[in-house]
């Protein structure tokens, strides 16, 4: 059955009156049913009358690089060049023997050995043990030295980040805030990933990538930063908290230069048509225009739950997510249906304002792409909107 015409003029509308009432400078949306793809452009690359948002329009598609990178992981692992299940320690000799904190409250000099290795599994469910620490600044003694090491949380900043065997260096100064396999914890497994997938393949994260996935199903404007010839369709990135605020600019931005450090965890720009390249490829099982890509045994392992009951239970995050959600490779999995989602559904957002998920029992998937940041895990008005707009199109 086709794309409804009224469904999709609702969705059109819904994006329209959310620029119009100042939620977001501009959008680019894209819903995928079956064979059928619709993408709806409005607003502008930035608040001082930039130019209009266009199909084309370059973001920093932040997390949404997660799925992306652990896609191309599992390329390697199908390639032999690692194992799922090996211990991390031969490419990463700085996570060969970690230490782990005794308590999270604790000194951090407090710690026992690690009761087994961190593998690549590890890294790619976020069971590795580090991450990021949800809590207030300066609740626990370990938030200081993580910080000191590697940086604080918070959204992608890659001029000022240091070269990946630095960055690796130093997170392998600080101990492991819980056993391997212990607890879901975000984000840094991530960066860890790339630094891995990197050392691999003997190329930096980029090139793999770009090997491994973007020339294969044609993503011919994402990477980890925005040549000169294209910076003219960077959109402007914002943060909004009562008032706008530049986050960063097109022209001499953050994401026009090489960075020191290709951030697996949240450094990639991109496109609409590159995503729903993505998404075709992820809606095919691994397969794009015929071609396997990525095996059916891996694809599924990718796609499905990889956390336990008692993990979930130990894990802090947004309350009552992981009684709808586990965690996949790199994605969220929804466990339950809800919010228009079949069980199954997969996908994630990135913190500068983009989102993403496919639900394969609908073949159908959903993109949305903004300049306005993400000020909680809780999704902002503009995606509220565009979810309940677009997964109505599946119906």
């Amino acid at each position: 059955m086709p794309m409804s015409s009224g469904v999709v003029e609702k969705l059109h509308a819904d994006m329209a009156a959310q620029v119009a009432a100042g939620e977001t400078p501009g959008l680019v949306a894209g819903v995928v049913r079956g064979d059928e793809v619709d993408v709806f452009c409005a607003g502008h690359l930035g608040r001082e009358g930039e130019e209009v948002m266009r199909r084309d329009t370059i973001f920093r598609i932040a997390s949404m690089t997660k799925p992306m990178l652990a896609l191309v992981a599992l390329r390697l692992v199908d390639a032999g060049v690692f194992g799922l299940d090996e211990p991390v320690g031969r490419l990463l000799p700085e996570l060969a023997r970690p230490r782990v904190l005794r308590r999270l409250d604790g000194p951090v000099g407090d710690t026992v050995a690690a009761e087994r290795a961190v593998t690549v599994r590890d890294l790619l469910a976020f069971t590795a043990g580090l991450g990021v620490v949800m809590a207030a600044p300066g609740q626990y003694p370990v938030q200081a030295e993580i910080e000191a090491a590697i940086g604080a949380p918070g959204p992608p900043r890659p001029a000022k980040t240091v070269p990946a065997d630095e960055f690796l260096a130093r997170l392998g100064t600080l101990p492991l805030l819980h056993q391997p396999g212990a607890e879901w914890m975000y984000n840094t497994a991530s960066d860890v990933l790339g630094v891995l997938v990197s050392r691999a393949a003997g190329a930096s994260l980029g090139e793999v990538m770009r090997a491994y996935l973007f020339e294969p199903i044609g993503m011919r404007d994402t990477g980890f930063w925005v040549p000169p010839e294209s910076v003219d369709r960077l959109a402007v990135s914002y943060t909004f908290d009562e008032t706008w605020q530049v986050f960063d600019l097109a022209r001499g931005g953050q994401f026009t230069a090489p960075p020191p450090f290709e951030s697996g965890a949240g450094g990639l720009v991109s496109t609409l048509d590159d995503c729903l390249a993505f998404s075709r490829l992820m809606l095919g099982g691994g397969v794009f225009e015929g071609r396997r890509l990525l095996s059916g045994e891996l694809f599924a392992e990718m796609t499905r739950d990889q956390l336990t009951p008692a993990q979930k239970a130990r894990t802090f995050w947004v309350p009552g997510f992981f009684d709808t959600h586990g965690w996949g490779f790199g994605m969220a999995v929804r466990t339950v249906a809800g919010d228009g989602e079949s069980v199954g559904s997969y996908g994630w957002s990135g913190g500068l304002g983009t989102a993403w998920a496919c639900d394969p029992a609908r073949r159908g998937a959903g993109i949305l792409l903004t300049q306005r940041a993400m000020t909680s895990p809780v999704p902002n008005p503009v995606m509220q909107a565009f979810w309940s707009a677009a997964t109505a199109v599946w119906e």
